[in-house]
């Protein structure tokens, strides 16, 4: 009772808040601590996954996405609604792969909604395909949940947004108070999960999809220097606002796969030309332990192969010979068809442009006359990008309402 009086007390003064961070939040509503001690960046996981026999990360292997919008204006009663309900998830579950990772991310529509589109570090997001014609896609916020048990991540979407009345559990605070949840992305990823979701549209019944493959289309992915670091994708500040460095910027697009052409149409080595390059044999692939090697020649493979590879042209967008990418992309039987949730995180989502425009391969078309827009180009032909939606993902003491002044 008496933590209760406090907690209505300290309400009294929130006006002149200028800031509701975690630690504001924890002075003005007499909250505890966060119940166990977490890393300062929600987007910090790597040092808690598990490695393969090479030392590569291995990704939990369940993933959903609560696509989320705000019922009510920001207000500090709000932000703490959120942090309760955040740290009561945080005292769930540990922060691990069989336990829960979750980050709480921010779209273009929230800093719209609080008259802080210019200030924000992300911007709507943009169609850069010349075939494609996707939904660009606008939230206030989204849920990113993942877990090796698929059970935690239908348990904490229960007791986060649903309201007890079917005889579930809920937390005291919810998210479900603040957010109405108006879409839902799933998915996996890990050795033999792809062949168990083989009966999906667009998979053929004899595809010889690896069992140990953890990717619909059979080959390994996330390779350790294939992926940019944590600190490389953080935001340092810079000519952002200081106030949302140690964050990042999360990139969410969805691709269907056309796996029947991919299996039926294509044997191994064309697959490998396609998806790597067209000097490399399934022989080296299956070499690769932690890196994938290139021979930087992608305007000549063009021209002596007519043929190019997607992870060839993505890599024309590294700096220093380093991606720019953190990619945490699952692939996903989401509306009954093959596909992935390419989810990546970059320190700016000129970043990810500037990958999706090398991944077009357009600047090959005038070294081969059999190079399309999707023909002998990467992976294009085989899939069709339905979405994309940009994200801020705030450091964990500011996740409630990001950028938001109570005083404003």
């Amino acid at each position: 009772m008496l933590r209760r009086v406090v907690g209505l007390a300290s309400t009294v003064g929130l006006a002149g808040c200028t800031s509701l961070s975690a630690s504001t939040l924890d002075g003005d509503f007499g909250m505890e601590p966060n119940p166990r001690d977490l890393p300062a960046r929600q987007h910090a996981q790597d040092a808690v996954l598990r490695r393969d026999g090479d030392g590569n990360p291995i990704a939990p292997r369940h993933h959903a996405v609560l696509l989320l919008d705000l019922d009510r204006e920001p207000s500090a009663e709000g932000a703490r609604t959120v942090e309760r309900a955040m740290r009561a998830v945080e005292a769930a579950y540990e922060w691990r792969p069989e336990g829960l990772l979750h980050m709480l991310v921010w779209g273009t529509p929230y800093f719209e909604r609080i008259g802080r589109s210019n200030a924000a570090p992300i911007s709507p997001p943009e169609n850069h395909s010349r075939t494609d014609d996707p939904r660009l896609e606008g939230f206030d916020a989204a849920l990113v949940l993942s877990s090796d048990v698929p059970s935690h991540l239908q348990r904490a979407e229960s007791t986060l947004f649903d309201d007890g009345e079917g005889g579930g559990e809920t937390f005291d605070h919810r998210l479900g108070e603040v957010f109405t949840r108006v879409g839902k992305r799933t998915g996996f990823i890990g050795s033999g999960l792809p062949r168990k979701h083989a009966e999906a549209e667009g998979i053929p019944t004899d595809a010889e999809i690896p069992e140990s493959s953890p990717m619909f289309m059979g080959f390994r992915s996330g390779l350790a220097e294939t992926q940019a670091s944590e600190d490389d994708i953080t935001i340092s500040g810079g000519w952002f606002d200081d106030e949302f460095a140690g964050g990042t910027t999360m990139n969410l697009t969805h691709f269907q796969q056309s796996l029947s052409g991919w299996f039926e149409a294509l044997d191994d080595d064309e697959r490998v030309d396609r998806m790597f390059a067209p000097d490399l044999t399934p022989e080296d692939v299956s070499s690769f332990t932690q890196s994938v090697p290139f021979a930087d020649a992608v305007r000549e493979h063009a021209a002596e192969h007519d043929v190019v590879g997607h992870h060839e042209k993505v890599a024309q967008a590294r700096e220093d010979g380093d991606p720019l990418l953190l990619r945490r992309d699952f692939n996903t039987v989401d509306g009954g068809r093959a596909g992935v949730h390419f989810l990546s995180l970059q320190a700016s989502i000129d970043d990810f442009v500037k990958t999706r425009r090398a991944m077009n391969g357009w600047y090959v078309r005038d070294d081969s006359p059999r190079i399309t827009d999707r023909e002998r180009n990467g992976i294009l032909e085989f899939i069709t990008e339905v979405s994309v939606a940009n994200f801020y993902v705030p450091p964990r003491s500011d996740r409630a309402f990001p950028g938001f002044r109570a005083d404003r």
